[in-house]
């Protein structure tokens, strides 16, 4: 059968540009893996990169065309909005006849498939967390005529139109996989995206990873010689010397989980590259960290979250303020400085728990790269339909429903947080947009640039600061007074980068 797989064109929203609420990077493989298992299996497959390669849908409909595929897979990725777009040109595709079936797949359409079914008729099915094994199985009943009546795996509509779905097993062993098909848009990217596990052990109730997974879901890593059979087929092929691990939890449980990593270190030491991982702060130790460093580790993302043990205990973060300390002390013992993700402004947030997380912030000195600052000095907990938190805040009726289900808003409880919350907000979005095309690298750096981010990185703490001090001495502050304080932030920093 000839397969067309969709990475659907996806704007991107001024207003949440810096928000992580679309999809996780560990779902970047998921049209290779998908491409992977079919090809093994001898059907012919294109990956179409709408979003990497900047098409429209004139030519997407154009390739659809040249290609007639026998059926159609669409990794569906939220962005901010209902896709009315997406949704007409696979409306055209169905009447116009250029493909009979149309499944789709992803973190989005995996916990909101009630509302994308109802909203496009056109889309015969969604397929349930991990792709590769239920679209293959798809295919073999399409291409054999089969039923696909309470297929396992997949939502779709029954006879009577009513949404019926069941769920698959989880792949039990992740390297009997096939290697991922990877387009020249991924290898156009700064650092290769590896996956060497999947799931996660932790619990935090703001996160979507485990409920893509579903129920049972574990967190499963594949060999360390599986790994480096991957690798080493990219740099004969391709001489790839940069690597990036997609893994939320890259180590994986308990001294298991580091025997694993310390045996990966081993076999990556010879292969002279580079690469980056994402870890959970308990997981953070002398032994591997070094051995990882010395084998090729430059640069890793940990989930602080809070400084508050407060805080980190309602997120169900599983972690204390004294391992993130630890954490952060020996990644930088081996020249590791970390990349952050921080929620400062949770539901429940009170002005302590927020003074608490900025003494934290300045006493661990994690303010001074600018990028950081600004994501840490306004980040909220987003919610996600399906996580833990959309759960809680919905039942106590404290989610306002946005045009799209899958996230939703919610009023913090401490009017004052929320004041704080808005002001930064808008300020650091200001500088998103502007500091955009440099940090995307498609700008040049401004002269003396490190100078002029270490000014605005100063004025972001200070204003930080000085607003909290306010809010805590009872200090109020009316629209016209929020309105003039982000307007002379954005003034500064338009005057700093000029």
């Amino acid at each position: 059968m000839k397969i067309l797989l969709l990475e659907h064109p996806r704007n991107v929203c001024p207003e949440r540009c810096n928000d992580i609420a679309n999809t996780p990077l560990s779902s970047c493989l998921h049209s290779g893996y998908i491409a992977g298992m079919l090809i093994s299996e001898e059907h012919e497959v294109e990956i179409i990169e709408g979003f990497l390669d900047g098409l429209d849908y004139q030519e997407i409909e154009r390739r659809v065309k040249a290609m007639q595929p026998d059926l159609i897979g669409v990794h569906m990725v939220y962005h901010w909005q209902i896709d009315k777009v997406l949704y007409d040109f696979l409306h055209k595709v169905k009447v116009e006849q250029l493909s009979s079936y149309i499944t789709a797949y992803g973190y989005y359409p995996t916990t909101d498939f009630e509302d994308i079914l109802k909203q496009c008729q056109d889309i015969d099915s969604v397929i349930l967390g991990e792709p590769e094994l239920t679209f293959a199985k798809v295919v073999e009943a399409i291409s054999g005529q089969d039923s696909l009546e309470k297929f396992p795996g997949l939502a779709q509509r029954d006879v009577l139109g009513t949404i019926v779905s069941q769920r698959r097993e989880l792949v039990g062993d992740l390297n009997a996989l096939p290697f991922p098909v990877r387009t020249e848009a991924l290898f156009r990217l700064p650092e290769v995206n590896l996956q060497g596990s999947r799931g996660c052990y932790g619990g935090c109730t703001f996160c979507y990873i485990n409920p893509f997974y579903g129920q049972g879901s574990q967190w499963r890593g594949r060999a360390p010689e599986n790994i480096i059979a991957e690798i080493d087929d990219l740099i004969a092929k391709h001489k790839i010397e940069n690597f990036y691990f997609t893994d939320p939890n890259f180590f994986g449980p308990g001294e298991k989980g580091q025997q694993r990593v310390l045996r990966l270190a081993t076999l990556l030491k010879s292969r002279n590259i580079r690469f980056g991982i994402e870890a959970r702060v308990n997981d953070i130790h002398d032994e591997t960290v070094s051995a990882l460093v010395e084998a090729g580790l430059r640069h890793i993302l940990i989930g602080l979250e809070s400084g508050s043990d407060r805080s980190l205990k309602r997120i169900n973060k599983m972690t204390t303020v004294a391992q993130n300390e630890r954490a952060i002390r020996i990644l930088r013992k081996y020249g590791i400085e970390p990349n952050i993700g921080f929620i400062m402004f949770e539901p429940d947030s009170s002005l302590e728990d927020i003074r608490v997380n900025f003494e934290f912030l300045k006493r661990n000195d994690l303010m001074k790269n600018l990028a950081i600052t600004a994501n840490m000095l306004y980040h909220h907990l987003i919610v996600l339909k399906g996580t833990k938190a959309h759960r809680d805040l919905q039942r106590a009726g404290r989610l306002e429903v946005q045009a799209s289900t899958y996230e939703s808003l919610l009023c913090l409880t401490d009017p004052k947080v929320a004041i704080l919350a808005m002001i930064m907000r808008r300020i650091t979005n200001f500088l998103f947009d502007c500091m955009a095309g440099i940090w995307g690298e498609k700008v040049m750096e401004p002269e003396n640039a490190q100078e002029r981010y270490a000014k605005i990185n100063g004025s972001l703490v200070n204003l930080f600061e000085n607003t909290l001090k306010t809010l805590e001495t009872g200090g109020k502050f009316t629209d016209e007074q929020v309105e003039t304080l982000v307007k002379t932030g954005e003034k500064e920093i338009s005057e700093i980068l000029s």
